[in-house]
């Protein structure tokens, strides 16, 4: 580990690993299901130089992003390469870190302020043929899908106002427009929100801007058919403090959450603000819809408090892991009413990383699958990732109320995010890719991709690979199939 802290965040599956890798004709185990011919991309955060501050964490590291290609011969391929972003370029010119604390510039070396200090390290974003390496506190890296080389900074060329765009965008399954939107558009701890429609052929069609109630991290958002929901939930961001050399994130128990509801095709001027429980936070949403009597559902990974430790103790919060609690929770509001409270229910267990079927984004949907800790395990669970243990248990969950199905595993080893396959066979649900990750030995770990059927997970896995090269976790993946590869590549 050389000079990097000795903290949960440097230590373990979460030891910085800093090399870029190509391996091909990997051996795949099991039987490879056809429709998982294409590649499967992944957002790794790994610092390639030790951080300036003793206190950095995860989700600081340099971008690298990954690919696992599933071949025609039966084999895979897997590679790993670093986003050559301006801050990693500056930082491998001089040898060492020389941007400080988590995006606060303030804190940087003089030499670097005004570079562009996003680190592209949260999620592969794949849309009209184009590859794109994100993070919610800049403007994303185009990324080629083949080669991985870094194509450079994306503003769709020069429309792109706002200095910032997420990392978790929705795409319309029927008319194949993506929506986004960045928080923070015009600055450091700015209220102002930029929501942004992106045409099938990948060129902006449009920007508004709106004022959120305070600055909150605003991770992920959805759309149903008809309207764009923006969840508040309050981690803060305050002007002063960065300036004073602080955490750019502070969770406040005593405010209430909102969640603001807009005709995805309308004028920000519509938007509407519906509160919510004081002090709760989400990272992740699963789906927004619709029902017949034409009131809003908003499903989401819904938590007590920030997840995330680094964020909970600079703000006075100190609790254990286990100690958050959690839920898979439906917000419901009439869209159509000017303002109000939403009605809270929970449909699921807690956890994190929901993954519905693309085609599903925004409709009425019967399941999905999540990432959530096993309480029968028998052992110590592995530990990594920006939480500090990774989610042994995955599950499909009957959104009609029929029982769950899971897969657990054994201890000291851990999920990341699946990905989902569709199946060209009516009424098969399709195929889950994950990879797996184990700890064998002291400071020993195997990584294997698995493929798994989505309707019958218990199963486990129908074809697997094991990875010869030493991983950190991911933040998220992208499943991109091999024709529209192709396509993008003719």
């Amino acid at each position: 580990m050389g000079a990097f802290p000795q903290t949960l965040y440097f230590a373990g599956l979460n030891e910085p690993v800093g090399q870029e890798a190509s391996l091909t004709g990997l051996t795949v185990e099991g039987a490879l299901p056809p429709e998982v011919r294409g590649s499967f991309y992944r957002a790794v955060p790994d610092p390639a130089f030790p951080p300036k501050f003793a206190n950095d964490h995860t989700l600081s590291g340099d971008g690298m992003v990954s690919r696992l290609s599933f071949n025609a011969d039966g084999t895979a391929d897997f590679a790993i390469c670093f986003v050559e972003t301006a801050r990693y370029l500056a930082e491998k010119d001089a040898g060492h870190a020389r941007f400080g604390k988590y995006r606060n510039p303030f804190t940087d070396d003089a030499d670097v302020q005004g570079v562009d200090r996003t680190v592209a390290n949260t999620t592969p974003v794949w849309h009209a043929g184009r590859l794109l390496m994100a993070k919610e506190d800049g403007r994303p890296y185009r990324v080629d899908p083949v080669t991985l080389e870094t194509l450079g900074s994306h503003d769709f060329g020069g429309a792109l106002k706002s200095e910032t765009m997420t990392a978790h965008v929705r795409i319309d399954p029927v008319t194949k427009e993506l929506f986004f939107y960045g928080y923070e558009a015009d600055g450091l701890a700015s209220t102002k929100v930029a929501y942004c429609v992106v045409g099938p052929d990948g060129a902006l069609k449009s920007e508004q801007w709106f004022d959120a109630p305070y600055c909150a991290m605003m991770h992920d958002f959805t759309v149903s058919e008809n309207y764009a929901l923006f969840p508040i939930y309050p981690t803060t961001a305050d002007l002063e403090r960065l300036k004073a050399g602080g955490e750019h994130w502070h969770h406040e128990p005593d405010l209430d959450s909102w969640l603001g509801v807009m005709p995805r095709y309308g004028d920000v001027s519509e938007i509407r603000w519906f509160k919510g429980p004081k002090g709760v936070h989400s990272y992740h949403m699963m789906n927004a819809w619709e029902d017949e009597a034409g009131l809003l559902h908003f499903d989401a990974c819904l938590n007590s408090t920030n997840a995330f430790a680094f964020i909970r103790e600079p703000s006075g919060i100190f609790l254990q892991p286990w100690d958050v609690q959690g839920a898979l929770t439906r917000w419901t509001v009439d869209p159509k009413a000017e303002s109000g409270e939403v009605k809270e229910t929970v449909i699921g267990p807690p956890g994190d990383f929901p993954v519905i079927p693309a085609a599903r984004q925004g409709r009425p949907y019967t399941h999905g699958w999540m990432l959530t800790m096993n309480p029968e395990l028998q052992g110590p669970p592995l530990l990594g990732g920006p939480v500090g243990a990774m989610f042994n248990l995955l599950l499909r969950l009957d959104m009609r109320g029929g029982p769950p199905q899971a897969l657990a595993l054994p201890a000291m080893a851990g999920f990341n995010e699946p990905v989902h396959v569709p199946s060209v066979t009516e009424g098969h649900e399709g195929w889950l890719v994950t990879i797996v990750d184990s700890q064998v030995g002291d400071n020993v770990f195997v990584h294997e991709a698995w493929v798994l059927d989505a309707g019958n997970i218990a199963a486990g896995p129908v074809a697997k690979v094991t990875i010869p090269h030493r991983l950190r976790p991911q933040v998220h993946g992208w499943w991109v199939p091999q024709a529209e590869l192709d396509a993008a590549s003719a």
